[in-house]
């Protein structure tokens, strides 16, 4: 290979994307050294992500000097993250002094502004584990540990989609319930649905089941949630759905603990590409753990004061504590009831600063039918509105789009163009 640049020599990368279906990172301990603010900056936002919500992240001042100063009486961690400011010939030197006092199973990534090829595979060889060109972002350093830490026979994690209401009412569960229908039956995507409402949850009145202790059961012992439990659990709904049903009964609370919603939500990610978790309209522990942890937030908000409340507040939540992730997505429900005074779509949104990724007008003949039924929106209409707009909300949230089916050429078949006679 030829040349210096070290962008060329890593075939043109540039900033990795976290897909929605990631490996997760482990339990670990995470020391990062840097010199700028910068860099400060971009590992602060690195350690408070949801994806190294597991880890044990410390950050210092200073670079592998610094660094190795600090683990001359330190334990050393499981990673080390280190920024370099020094020129190529004096980086090797510097890493040799810090390798002097870590342990030899600790893993490095350097964070350094030097463009060279050469030095890239001098580090690689001295056992350095990846080199990263400076400037770098949150997302950058953290595909750069998950990669460290992906064991490639392993399967990544399916997308969690997380619906939640604004208030109660706005339609959530019968958006979320049409979402996993329409990414299960339109995008053939396998898709695991979660009623996490155990006392009025309708996950199994609106697929027409029949109620089991389902969430209720798993969450009361999180030590026996495995996948032997979870695929007895799930019913079926078609080739591609599987449901997690509520008991719906009041002999059950809703007082679970985080990391047991956390084990149930990650065993059936393991299990399924796309996992839809139909959040009930209550705020704990729990509840906001679900919403910070998800791939893609979906809020669904009617156009009135309360809603607006809440959705901004909800909205404020999300940025504050997911500033790597995009925005949630707005759905505005129920839009346009007669005599009802409501806030202007224009002004909600500017309010909330978000714009609605989908508006559905009240249409309480087609809503109706479908949960009388036990039927979803696209069965009963296909062509709706509200049927259209879960199909691309599908669309949107898996990347996938629906196979259009064979068009006919519109001429004849031969053998009618012939004659007998």
């Amino acid at each position: 290979m030829t040349g210096s640049n070290l962008a060329e020599a890593l075939g043109g990368r540039t900033e990795p994307e976290i897909a929605g279906c990631e490996h997760p990172i482990p339990r670990i301990t995470i020391a990062a050294f840097c010199n700028g603010a910068d860099m400060t900056s971009a590992m602060q936002s690195a350690a408070a992500d949801r994806r190294l919500a597991k880890t044990h992240f410390s950050l210092h001042q200073g670079g592998a000097r610094e660094a190795a100063a600090h683990f001359t009486q330190n334990p050393t961690p499981d990673l080390l993250l280190v920024e370099t400011v020094s020129a190529a010939d004096a980086v090797l030197s510097e890493l040799d002094e810090l390798a002097q006092v870590c342990d030899e199973s600790t893993k490095a990534i350097i964070i350094g502004r030097n463009n060279d090829v050469q030095l890239y595979r001098k580090l690689i060889r001295s056992g350095i584990s990846e080199y990263l060109l400076a400037p770098v972002t949150p997302l950058q350093i953290i595909e750069a540990i998950s990669h460290l830490y992906t064991d490639k026979a392993s399967v990544p994690l399916g997308k969690l989609v997380v619906f939640a209401a604004a208030r109660g009412g706005a339609g959530s569960s019968t958006l979320a319930h049409n979402f996993a229908w329409s990414v299960a039956n339109t995008m053939k995507i396998h898709t695991a649905l979660i009623d996490v409402d155990v006392a009025f949850g309708t996950v199994g009145l609106d697929f027409n089941q029949e109620p089991s202790p389902g969430v209720a059961e798993v969450l009361a012992s999180p030590d026996r949630i495995d996948q032997v439990l979870l695929e007895r659990l799930l019913l079926k709904s078609g080739e591609y759905l599987s449901l997690l049903t509520s008991s719906a009964s009041l002999e059950h609370d809703d007082n679970f603990q985080p990391a047991a919603v956390e084990t149930l939500i990650d065993m059936a990610r393991a299990m399924a590409p796309c996992v839809v978790v139909d959040l009930p309209h209550v705020w704990n522990i729990w509840t906001r753990h679900t919403l910070q942890r998800a791939d893609d937030i979906v809020i669904v908000a009617t156009p009135d004061l309360a809603s607006l409340r809440n959705c901004k507040n909800l909205m404020t939540m999300a940025r504050s504590r997911r500033a790597n992730d995009s925005p949630p997505r707005l759905i505005i429900n129920q839009a346009g009831i007669p005599k009802r005074k409501e806030v202007p779509l224009k002004e909600f949104a500017t309010t909330v600063g978000q714009e609605p990724e989908l508006v559905l007008n009240f249409d309480p003949p087609l809503f109706g039918l479908a949960a009388n039924n036990g039927q979803m929106l696209a069965e009963v209409q296909p062509k709706s509105r509200a049927a259209e707009g879960m199909r691309q909300l599908a669309q949107t949230i898996t990347g996938k789009q629906m196979k259009a089916p064979a068009k006919s050429s519109g001429l004849p078949l031969p053998f009618l163009g012939l004659k007998t006679g």
